[in-house]
């Protein structure tokens, strides 16, 4: 059952990585680049102090900052204990895959970019929620398109992906929850 879907996994993995184009791949290279989300990760900073003041921003940064540590060394956790190979490293389709990525890690399950990208629109989309009640789904697209990005450049299988996005959900959900926590206790007054 495990290496049909493996199988699976990869004959997605290669449909979808070999629908790139060469007229594309800077655009999607620019999307996988982590720096490329700086300026949304700075609105999204200045809407916090916005609607919620210096205080709660301030306390915001270090619940974020923990939160993406916590996917982080999540993800290299998975990474090490699995030790699945990228599809540009897996020697059955490395040779069919379009690799245009700068550089190919070792081990690929489950997708970092994936998780951090998505635990960001989940906190930012629940927190400012109130406020901009459809930004939430603005910020979950941009969160499935940096998690194809992934796909087309060549390191990560689907399954890696949808796995990355999963725990994003329930990482952006609980820091949500603790920020949530955080703020009535400590900025209300």
């Amino acid at each position: 059952m495990l290496e049909q879907l493996l199988q699976l996994d990869s004959e997605l993995f290669l449909y979808l990585n070999n629908l790139g184009s060469e007229n594309w791949d800077n655009v999607w290279l620019a999307i996988t680049n982590k720096f490329s989300s700086i300026p949304l990760y700075l609105i999204l900073l200045y809407l916090i102090y916005k609607k919620f003041g210096w205080r709660a921003l301030v306390l915001m940064v270090f619940v974020i900052a923990g939160m993406i540590a916590f996917t982080d060394q999540m993800t290299n956790l998975f990474k090490d204990t699995f030790q699945r190979p990228r599809p540009c490293r897996a020697e059955s389709i490395m040779d069919l895959t379009r690799f245009i990525a700068p550089r190919c890690g070792k081990y690929g399950f489950f997708s970092g970019h994936s998780s951090n990208s998505m635990s960001t629109a989940i906190f930012a989309g629940l927190l400012l929620r109130p406020y901009f009640k459809n930004l939430i789904y603005v910020l979950i697209v941009w969160s499935l398109v940096v998690a194809y990005s992934r796909i087309y450049v060549g390191v990560h299988y689907p399954l890696d992906v949808v796995c990355g996005l999963t725990f994003g959900v329930f990482s952006g959900f609980i820091f949500y929850k603790l920020t949530l926590y955080l703020l009535k206790r400590f900025i209300s007054e």
